[in-house]
């Protein structure tokens, strides 16, 4: 592998040079500065940002954990978290933790140790003992303690706005279908806007839960069929459970949306690949993503935060299963 040292020597420099050439300080003679850059090009050298970041006390790297790269919603959120960071100059280091607390606990401990600028998190394990305040930290739909910021879409509402849309279309016993957590997140508070909602116009509903992850898919579903056949209207966590939940109504001949309608929640289904184009309760990811690392960097630079919880309304968008 490439050195500092190697540089130093093909452009006849000292490696004390090479790091001012690096790191953009210290005065270096524009001829010697050109030296050393075709040094750098020719070797393919590229400087190791951990080595840095502990000399230097600082760090334009930030960390990005996730349940899973694998979750379009997950993807979309990254994508705009990573752009944002680029505009500043910051670097994105992703910890695809598979949703395993062991997992995320590695990668805390690691990131700790290496000096990052600045965490963003989902999780929806109970780490909250290893969770702390030595590097800035923004959680994403969940709470930890008062010191760390969480930014969220307005999920109460959008359970209230589906089971809203849901009647409107002709559903007379909807159903919530999700999982449950082993910690509260916002999440949960789809499930109860839903509840409000349908005891406020007095609509009789059915609330269908399992522990979080489903790790019996088929069981999952045969259950919520066996047991509730007289379901005409389906508001599913994510978008991602209703599109599983389409698939085995249709191979169970339930007809979407002229049998059951569905809607989910995420937005993440609304291209003309899938069909059907799914209903759904859309977050505003981008402006989730953004404002989690502009909060980031107000933390980073020692700044208060009016408020724990910024949470952005959602809207609903049809499609062609309502």
């Amino acid at each position: 592998m490439t050195s500092i040292k190697d540089v130093a020597m093909l452009a006849g420099v000292a490696v004390g040079t090479v790091s001012r050439v690096i790191n953009n300080s210290g005065a270096v003679k524009p001829i010697t500065r050109r030296k050393v850059e075709e040094a750098i090009q020719e070797l393919n050298y590229f400087p190791n940002e951990v080595a840095r970041n502990f000399k230097m006390q600082k760090s334009k790297m930030v960390a990005l954990l996730l349940p899973s790269i694998w979750n379009p919603f997950f993807s979309e959120l990254a994508y705009y978290i990573e752009d944002e960071l680029d505009q500043e100059g910051f670097k994105l280091m992703l910890c695809n933790s598979g949703g395993k607390p062991e997992k995320e606990l590695y990668y805390l401990d690691m990131l700790r140790q290496n000096k990052v600028a600045g965490i963003v998190g989902i999780t929806y394990n109970d780490i909250e003992s290893s969770v702390s305040n030595d590097i800035p930290i923004v959680s994403i739909d969940r709470h930890f303690n008062k010191k760390i910021t969480c930014v969220t879409s307005d999920n109460y509402e959008g359970g209230r706005l589906a089971l809203r849309e849901l009647v409107k279309a002709g559903s007379q016993k909807p159903a919530f279908m999700g999982s449950i957590t082993s910690v509260f997140s916002e999440t949960m508070n789809r499930r109860k806007g839903f509840i409000d909602e349908a005891e406020v116009l007095g609509i009789d509903y059915v609330i269908y839960e399992k522990a979080d992850p489903i790790v019996d898919d088929q069981a999952y579903f045969d259950e919520f069929f066996g047991t509730y056949p007289d379901i005409d209207g389906v508001f599913a966590i994510t978008d991602m459970l209703a599109a599983n939940y389409i698939d085995r109504a249709t191979k169970q001949g339930i007809s979407v949306p002229e049998d059951v309608k569905v809607i989910g929640y995420d937005g993440i289904q609304d291209s003309p690949y899938f069909h059907p184009i799914l209903s759904t309760i859309r977050q505003p990811v981008e402006e989730m993503a953004r404002m989690s690392i502009r909060l980031l960097y107000s933390k980073m630079e020692g700044v208060s935060l009016e408020q724990q919880v910024y949470r952005i309304p959602v809207m609903f968008k049809q499609g062609e299963t309502t």
